[in-house]
């Protein structure tokens, strides 16, 4: 028996779509900020890490500040500070780095506790909390 081809077009268009949902469901919102620690480089008894900071809202925003703490080895906080990752374009990647007074091995984790400034016209309430994405290629990573 073959299938005409009033019968193969619809089978085919259902099994294209439900592809094409099962794909979308397993993308991750990006109408969030998403950080990424991505490198931490000692610097003699410093550390320098690298954060790759995308804002996916439809604005700009004009300035984020993140309050964040660092763990020392034992899993004691070590230090609180804030972050400022300056202007994020919409849509655009961003490279900051930041320096701190500890070795990068001293480090076991970064939290980001929250959003201290987020600044710009045309953001909705929380923009730079809700939604926040968190990821790690080299220590723990939370929020």
């Amino acid at each position: 028996m073959t299938l005409g081809l009033k019968t193969g077009k619809p089978l085919l268009l259902a099994a294209v779509l439900a592809a094409a949902s099962g794909a979308a469901a397993q993308e991750p919102d990006k109408t969030g900020v998403t950080i990424e620690l991505s490198d931490a480089e000692p610097v003699g008894q410093a550390c320098k890490m690298s954060f790759v900071v995308q804002n996916g809202h439809k604005a700009d925003i004009g300035k984020a500040v993140y309050e964040t703490v660092l763990f020392d080895d034992q899993g004691q906080v070590a230090r609180l500070t804030l972050l400022d990752f300056q202007d994020l374009p919409a849509g655009r990647l961003r490279v900051r780095q930041f320096q701190f007074p500890h070795t990068c091995a001293g480090i076991s984790r970064v939290l980001i506790n929250g959003a201290d400034t987020c600044t710009g016209d045309g953001l909705p309430d929380g923009a730079c909390s809700r939604g926040l994405v968190l990821s790690s290629k080299v220590m723990e990573l939370a929020g």
